[in-house]
């Protein structure tokens, strides 16, 4: 079982990581604000199911590295936090660049079952989504401990929040399109979640020394 503390962190983690706009969150609220209240039902299924499968990919992977060997799985962690620290640095560029729209295209005359599958292609197929969920949940994984469990645990609070974050976003499309057109919050997103992601990095690239 996961120590409570663990699972805090991971949760607060998330959460910060899933506020920033990246190509789903876009996705949203793009069709959102075209679409209004009848796209919330079918973006949100599909921000729940396209995460469930980046996941189900991640963890089959996670699976078969622990299954290979402990000490394995130790160096997939390790190299995790690295990739963790290259993500924060990416995000910081990012927020210190000259800001720009960087929306996504508004599409016109949309079905839900259409809306519902380009939501779920730009979140299950994203190879970068697939791994960083690799380089993240393990770091909240105790090795002396089934790992089964655990990362099914982590997975199914992850795809908690993503449900709850997608819907806030829908919900407040109109607000959050204007918000970020401005380029401000998204700078402060990302600057912000790139200083989180390279001290979570460095804090497991530490912890691994002291072992």
């Amino acid at each position: 079982m996961i120590p409570v503390e663990s699972w805090l962190a991971f949760a607060a983690a998330s959460a910060v990581l899933l506020v920033i706009p990246g190509p789903t969150i876009l996705t949203v609220i793009s069709y959102s604000v075209t679409h209004g209240r009848r796209a919330a039902i079918p973006l949100v299924t599909a921000v729940a199911l396209g995460d469930s499968t980046a996941l189900a990919f991640s963890l089959l992977g996670l699976g078969s590295v622990l299954a290979a060997s402990s000490m394995a799985f130790t160096l997939v962690k390790a190299a995790g936090g690295a990739y963790l620290v290259y993500l924060g640095v990416k995000m910081i560029r990012t927020g210190l660049a000259k800001a720009t729209a960087g929306s996504a295209a508004t599409p016109v005359g949309v079905s839900r079952r259409r809306l519902f599958l380009n939501t779920y292609g730009v979140t299950a197929t994203n190879p970068k989504g697939i791994i960083f969920y690799m380089a993240f949940l393990p770091q909240f994984v105790d090795t002396a401990a089934p790992a089964a469990a655990q990362m099914l645990i982590l997975a199914v609070t992850f795809v908690t929040l993503a449900i709850v974050n997608a819907a806030l976003y829908t919900a407040f499309a109109g607000y959050a399109a204007q918000l970020l057109a401005t380029g401000n919050a998204r700078r402060i997103f990302h600057i912000s979640g790139g200083s989180l992601l390279s001290a979570a990095g460095l804090w497991t690239a530490l912890a691994r020394r002291s072992i």
